[in-house]
Parts: structure tokens; C-alpha cells; sequence
């Protein structure tokens, strides 16, 4: 009898720790449609639909097709930001590692986005990226304003683009990023180099304190 109850607790064991793995697993597989917040989705070959934006517990997914956000935060935060837009803690951020970033190939879609991301394509949101790390390397537009802390590409928005790292052209009311290599287009324009009226440019690489007390040190 004893042994009977042993095989048994070991059959029931064996079979909650294959049916885990396989979860896991599955977890793995990519989904042609997925939704999000979800323990179980981590890669979407189609269509992401995002209801909420985790900010704690946040696991990366990977998307190759098109991420819709719907958080509803998204349709009141331009009045409120126009009061104060900036960078998240004004420039003094945290880099995220890309590996524990959303990845999105294609189409991002949003209201707001509030989980650290690379989009690799196109980005249209209302309210931008707001109090996370953001990458694009592709297209950026908004109705109202775009928020980036590295962008390789066009960023367009009527009242202001706001960056950290630049790499392209800005073109909208205000522009303003601090390491910034390309074409700025707009009524006022700030960079790491000057700041002008319509047009401003810079096609130099910024010197960082680094390099200039590097320069310093040599010459002596």
C-alpha cells in the first residue's frame, strides 16, 4: 500500500513539473495575437494588444508586426505636460539594457507608452513615452509632442520633440536634445552646440568631459 501511495505522489510530482515546462515553453512560442499585462506572452508575430503598461513585475516581449497601446492615461496627459516637458528627472536617467526592453519591429501604436521600448519601424502615440527609457530607430509621430532618450531617425510632432541622444532630423514648434547629430527645423531649436530660430544642425561629435580632459592630458 505504502509503495502504491509513493508511486503515485511521484507519477503526480513528474506530471506538475512536465505540464510547468511545457508552460514555459509555450510562453516561449510566438503568438499571432496576444494581449498584455500576461505571465504567458513573450513573443507576438502579429498583433500585441496592450489594455495596461506594467511598471513593476515588467517582463520584455518581443513583437514583430504591430503594439497597440490602449492605456487611457494617454488622452489626458497633454495638457498637463505642456507645463513641464522634459526628460524623466530632468536628463538624469537610467540606461536600460536592450535585453530588458519591449522590442517592437513594425508598427507601435499607442495612447502613451510607459514601459521601456525599442521600436524598429514606425511610432505614433498621443502622449509619447512618459517616465521610461525610449529608443526609435525608424519614424516618430504625434499630434502633440514626442519624448525619446535615444532616437536615430525622424521625430515629428507640432509643439515640441524632446531628446536625449539625437541622430536625424526634428522638425515641430520647439526642439530640443542635448547630444544631437543632424537637422533641427522649427520656431526654436536646442542642441549640444547652439541654439537658433527655423533651422539648427550640428554634424560634429559632441566632445563629453571624458574626451576633453582626455585632449587636455595629451597636450602636455
Amino acid at each position: 500500500m505504502k509503495t502504491r501511495i509513493l508511486l503515485i505522489a511521484v507519477l503526480l510530482f513528474s506530471s506538475l513539473a512536465y505540464a510547468s515546462d511545457n508552460l514555459k515553453v509555450d510562453s516561449l512560442k510566438p503568438r499571432l495575437i496576444a494581449a498584455s499585462p500576461s505571465k504567458n506572452v513573450r513573443n507576438v508575430n502579429g498583433i500585441l494588444f496592450k489594455y495596461f503598461d506594467e511598471e513593476e513585475h515588467f517582463k520584455p516581449k518581443k513583437v514583430n508586426g504591430l503594439g497597440m497601446g490602449f492605456n487611457f492615461m494617454g488622452v489626458f496627459l497633454p495638457p498637463l505636460m505642456l507645463f513641464n516637458l522634459s526628460l524623466p528627472n530632468n536628463g538624469d536617467y537610467v540606461i536600460v539594457p536592450r535585453e530588458k526592453m519591449n522590442t517592437i519591429n513594425g508598427l507601435q501604436l499607442s495612447l502613451i507608452n510607459m514601459e521601456p521600448t525599442v521600436t524598429n519601424g514606425l511610432e505614433i502615440n498621443v502622449s509619447s513615452n512618459i517616465n521610461t527609457y525610449a529608443v526609435t530607430n525608424g519614424m516618430s509621430v504625434s499630434p502633440f509632442f514626442n519624448v525619446h532618450h535615444e532616437m536615430k531617425s525622424v521625430s515629428v510632432a507640432p509643439l515640441a520633440n524632446i531628446g536625449q541622444k539625437c541622430r536625424g532630423i526634428q522638425i515641430g514648434l520647439y526642439n530640443q536634445c542635448k547630444d544631437f547629430r543632424g537637422i533641427q527645423i522649427g520656431g526654436w531649436n536646442e542642441n549640444g552646440r547652439r541654439k537658433l530660430p527655423l533651422i539648427n544642425w550640428n554634424f560634429k561629435k559632441q566632445k563629453t568631459k571624458k574626451t576633453v580632459q582626455e585632449s587636455r592630458q595629451n597636450k602636455f
